[in-house]
């Protein structure tokens, strides 16, 4: 039977609010225990806790999944730290964003592509979109113009300025890149792309 206490965080400790949580992240266990992952001392703190949250979620019942959280914290995890190093060493001092590059390099790769696709292959709303191609067009780094063929349509094309920013940004981050997943054998980086490609084909049905 599943009780709401199941899956409820210890609240345990001195009473005043210690709880588990706030000593997980002080690296300690239930009982003030440090390391509360085997092999967790050398870890830095995030990884710590995801080791001390995942042996937590397994003595929970459903609908708990450690395995699954796992998973999602070390991704979501990834993501923030890749996001925010790239941006903040290579995109930021050049006065883009990195999604304003992500846009700008796809352009660099397929040439004047129409709004509604970059947003398609972004992941990214239609006024997210525009939003982003009306910041990078007041600084001289893409334009619009119309198709020929369809006096309605509407391509943005990066100009020759835009072009050599992506230039030089790509090389660095590319530089950047190979320095986060120097960890990895060729081998490895190419089962991890599989996999993450498996899971972006299979993603949830009702995303829009």
């Amino acid at each position: 039977m599943n009780r709401d206490s199941d899956i409820r965080p210890d609240l345990g400790g001195d009473g005043r609010g210690d709880s588990a949580e706030r000593r997980a992240g002080r690296g300690e266990a239930p009982g003030g225990r440090s390391d509360p992952a085997p092999g967790s001392a050398s870890l830095p703190p995030d990884l710590r806790y995801a080791a001390y949250a995942r042996e937590r979620l397994a003595a929970m019942s459903p609908p708990a999944d450690a395995e699954a959280f796992a998973l999602a914290y070390h991704l979501l995890q990834l993501a923030y730290l890749l996001v925010t190093d790239l941006e903040t060493r290579i995109h930021r001092p050049r006065g883009l964003t990195l999604p304003g590059f992500r846009l700008m390099f796809k352009l660099w790769l397929l040439g004047p592509t129409q709004p509604v696709r970059l947003a398609e292959i972004s992941a990214m709303s239609r006024s997210a979109v525009t939003n982003a191609v009306n910041t990078l067009e007041r600084g001289g780094l893409v334009e619009r113009s119309r198709v020929p063929e369809d006096g309605r349509a509407v391509v943005v094309a990066l100009t020759e300025a835009g072009e050599a920013a992506v230039r030089e940004a790509f090389a660095d981050q590319a530089v950047r890149e190979r320095e986060w997943f120097a960890c990895l054998g060729a081998a490895e980086r190419e089962q991890m792309t599989a996999l993450l490609s498996r899971i972006l084909r299979a993603r949830p049905a009702d995303l829009s």
